[in-house]
């Protein structure tokens, strides 16, 4: 993630659609599911801003986030 961080302009966007922890009926193993507070921790350690999320898909959170 750091590779990406460093390539992005200031004010650059990254966008992750992560399956939510939150939901145990998603047939997918935990370890491949987060919170959207377990996303925000890890993307503010790379130097990326929470931005907005968006709860339009169905299994997933839909997370923007800036490079500031």
């Amino acid at each position: 993630m750091e590779n990406i961080v460093s390539s992005l302009k200031s004010g650059g966007q990254v966008v992750l659609a992560e399956y939510r922890r939150e939901n145990p009926l998603i047939p997918i193993k935990t370890l491949h599911k987060m919170t959207e507070k377990q996303v925000k921790k890890e993307m503010k350690k790379v130097g990326l801003v929470w931005d907005k999320t968006e709860e339009i898909l169905p299994q997933q959170h839909l997370i923007f986030f800036q490079k500031s």
